[in-house]
């Protein structure tokens, strides 16, 4: 997402919806991390073998139909139920863009990126 994303008449900057989403998911249990920041790295390094990947926007943003489709890129802590966690993720981002953009959105995709294991 390196362009701005336009929709009924303004204009978000990538980072200002990256900056929404990754607030908005804060306080989600389970969510070690949006994206491939440095903690999020240095824990995956310290927990498993498994590296990032740097290329992958954290957050992605496309308009359909008057609205936004988000992508969102986690790191995720071990013993948290996916499918629970993705539902958390998705009502938190999307009450996050309508509260702060006044936009709806119509879809938040999760692609959980890497998983964090607990230090035994």
């Amino acid at each position: 997402m390196s362009q701005e994303i336009k929709i009924d008449g303004i204009a978000i900057a990538p980072d200002v919806l990256t900056t929404i989403v990754v607030r908005s998911l804060a306080d989600i249990e389970g969510v070690a991390s949006v994206g491939n920041n440095d903690l999020a790295a240095n824990l995956v390094s310290m927990f498993s073998s498994k590296t990032s990947s740097p290329s992958l926007p954290a957050v992605e943003a496309t308009v359909e139909d008057d609205a936004l489709h988000i992508v969102v890129r986690l790191t995720v802590f071990f013993g948290y139920p996916f499918k629970k966690l993705a539902e958390a993720v998705r009502v938190a981002v999307s009450k996050a863009i309508d509260a702060q953009v006044g936009i709806a959105v119509c879809a938040v995709d999760v692609c959980i990126d890497n998983l964090v294991f607990p230090k035994e």
